[in-house]
């Protein structure tokens, strides 16, 4: 019912449409054709002060940290949890150190339970954090996992790339636009997402992999990503350009 209104309004009403991604434009052309009027894509954006590599959160030496920062895995959204361990599991098969998940975001107990008694590497659920600890969560791992099924432009991969923590996932959604080759790690999903087929997790854990040989590289991309394009002042001034034009 919201996207029928949304429709409406975008169809009838709008003088300008803003979409967050290229993935977004595209959904929403293919489902209700293109705008009359001007449009573009505007890309989420963060402070990248308060969002940067510098602060406490220093990543352990004697393991892999894997973090994953959602505002909930339920509803539907479990199955990214599910994902997330399967990653830690075959990443830890192809290393020599020993993997931890942790997962920031809401999680049902009987997930929790589920996982901690059946996964082969430790995971670590803190619930939902005050977004003032997400810069030191993010500091605090050696890479960030977009666990969102088809994620239209989540600020937790735009603030983990800030904190110059590299992020990986399969090629869908918008991730693909978001994550270059240089800030991460994203391998074709091998089926299809909205029909939630199973992914291609050895082939993003071989990615991952090759990744963490070079990690302090990929550390500096992610950084210079957000850099790039996802600062909170050319957000705005974007924003500015449609409101004002």
């Amino acid at each position: 019912m919201k996207n029928l209104l949304l429709a409406f309004i975008r169809r009838f009403y709008a003088d300008r449409v803003v979409y967050q991604s290229e993935f977004i434009k595209s959904w929403w052309e293919d489902w209700y054709g293109r705008t009359r009027v001007p449009n573009r894509v505007i890309y989420n954006g963060v402070d990248l002060e308060r969002y940067s590599p510098s602060g406490p959160g220093g990543r352990p030496a004697d393991l892999v940290r894997i973090m994953v920062v959602e505002g909930s895995l339920t509803h539907g959204q479990e199955v990214g949890l599910s994902w997330a361990v399967s990653l830690a599991e075959k990443l830890r098969e192809l290393q020599s150190l020993p993997v931890e998940l942790v997962v920031a975001a809401e999680v049902a107990e009987s997930q929790k339970e589920y996982w901690k008694s059946r996964a082969a590497v430790p995971v670590n659920f803190l619930g939902v954090v005050p977004r003032e600890r997400i810069p030191e969560l993010d500091r605090s791992a050696h890479f960030y996992f977009s666990a969102e099924i088809n994620p239209p432009c989540p600020n937790s991969v735009i603030e983990a790339l800030a904190c110059g923590l590299p992020v990986v996932g399969f090629g869908m959604g918008s991730l693909p636009e978001l994550v270059t080759a240089e800030a991460g790690a994203v391998t074709f999903y091998g089926g299809d997402p909205w029909k939630l087929d199973t992914p291609n997790v050895p082939a993003l854990a071989s990615a991952v992999a090759e990744m963490l040989k070079e990690l302090p590289r990929f550390q500096t991309g992610a950084r210079a990503r957000a850099e790039s394009a996802f600062g909170l002042d050319a957000m705005v001034e974007k924003y500015l350009e449609v409101l004002l034009d």
